[in-house]
């Protein structure tokens, strides 16, 4: 049983299709916020809106208990928030890091559209990058 079938048996119809319409729109523009952070001009609307994105990701889905979703957005929430207090654009390792996280996300969109399993974390994803590193 793939996850949509799963989330579908458990909660309201209209409850998983609202958080799948959302979670699209989230998930496709991730990777242009990310590539943002290099720039000086874009850093700090990029980074808040990629610290929302991810805190409604990690809302939503531990409200639906998607267990690998929760902890893995949880995760990057809490490595934005570091990058929020800082008024330097992010080295390219975090860049990096954060497109291979956005590339997670996007492989459990089409995991829900086909209704597969959810594809497994890539363990690199879970290695928070020298953030600090010039």
């Amino acid at each position: 049983m793939g996850i949509r079938s799963v989330l579908e048996a458990n909660f309201d119809f209209e409850i998983i299709d609202e958080f799948l319409d959302h979670y699209a729109m989230m998930t496709e523009i991730m990777e242009g916020l990310v590539i943002n952070l290099g720039n000086e001009e874009h850093y700090h609307r990029s980074i808040e809106e990629l610290f929302r994105i991810f805190h409604n990701i990690k809302s939503a889905s531990g409200y639906l208990q998607i267990e690998p979703m929760t902890r893995l957005a949880t995760f990057v929430e809490e490595a934005l928030e570091l990058l929020r207090t800082r008024d330097k654009v992010v080295n390219e390792e975090t860049v990096t890091w954060l497109i291979s996280v956005a590339d997670m996300f996007m492989q459990w969109q089409e995991d829900f559209k086909m209704d597969n399993e959810l594809s497994k974390v890539h363990f690199s994803l879970l290695i928070l990058p020298d953030m600090e590193k010039e």
